[in-house]
């Protein structure tokens, strides 16, 4: 019976320690967030995880600090990859408390009303996230998604048809400056027709540039080393790497499975750069004929 009390008391800490933790991170994405709504619906959320910290403190008679890693970690997360992603990550992390709290016994009789304020506050957030711009972002990443597939074909075939690490990387680099201008040009003209009155340069310059640093990160092996085959490999490690990332990014956005996503792009990747070898040594062989 012992044994239980002080799991319930270790259990009581936790959670005690996660309100707290939760408190500081609605507060500093209070900060960010733009709108007088939507600052004053995340201040809100941090008063409330504040005062189930206080519920916990009742019980466990002690004070806990914030984890401060977490804190700093939504922080790090919501400025470089958007508030839109920080909030989803967070709502996911409320999903998890409240399964948590439905664990526990009914001894604590304030967990009902916490637990109802943690469903509120899942309602809250996703008031907060224009579907607009989860439907915008979401449609950026996947296009990303596609250059990256026709980039690793692009550096596949010039791979196995120049056999030459510079020519590989100026051919390669030429045709994704022109990729990345015309899906620039692409997502401009889109945006202008299918969202009237919105400035749609911004969505075509970073979907430009967003190109054209994966363009980088799949050419630059290319650059530093002379070898074909090891630079090719750390290009598919690269673009590995970033499907790992916009699959998990596609599935926070929109509650998507990521396993799902991720496979079925490295199955892409996989097939398109199969075909790209076939075609660039089908070009080498001809190539060498007629020389």
């Amino acid at each position: 019976m012992k044994k239980g009390r002080d799991f319930e008391a270790r259990e009581a800490v936790v959670f005690q320690r996660n309100e707290i933790t939760d408190h500081y991170i609605y507060k500093n994405l209070a900060g960010r967030i733009t709108g007088v709504r939507n600052r004053r619906i995340m201040a809100q959320i941090a008063d409330d995880e504040m005062r189930h910290y206080s519920i916990w403190k009742s019980y466990t008679q002690k004070d806990v600090k914030p984890r401060l890693l977490k804190v700093w970690f939504y922080a790090f997360v919501s400025s470089v990859f958007g508030l839109l992603f920080g909030i989803k990550l967070m709502e996911k992390s409320e999903k998890k408390s409240h399964d948590h709290y439905s664990r526990i016994p009914g001894l604590y009789k304030e967990i009902n009303g916490i637990i109802r304020d943690e469903e509120e506050h899942e309602q809250a957030l996703l008031s907060l996230l224009d579907e607009d711009l989860m439907k915008t972002t979401a449609s950026l990443v996947l296009g990303f998604n596609n250059a990256l597939v026709e980039m690793v074909g692009i550096v596949a075939g010039l791979t196995f048809a120049l056999r030459d690490t510079a020519l590989v990387a100026i051919t390669a680099f030429i045709a994704g400056l022109a990729a990345a201008f015309a899906m620039g040009a692409s997502k401009y003209f889109q945006e202008k027709s299918e969202v009237p009155g919105k400035n749609p340069l911004r969505t075509a310059f970073s979907s430009g540039i967003a190109y054209i640093v994966i363009v980088v990160l799949l050419v630059f092996p290319y650059i530093l080393f002379s070898n074909l085959f090891i630079c090719f490999g750390i290009t598919l490690f690269s673009a590995l790497c970033i499907t790992g990332f916009f699959s998990f990014y596609i599935a926070i956005c929109r509650n998507r499975p990521f396993r799902s996503r991720f496979f079925e792009v490295i199955g892409l990747l996989v097939i398109v750069s199969l075909l790209s070898i076939l075609a660039g040594y089908g070009i080498h062989f001809v190539y060498g004929m007629i020389g």
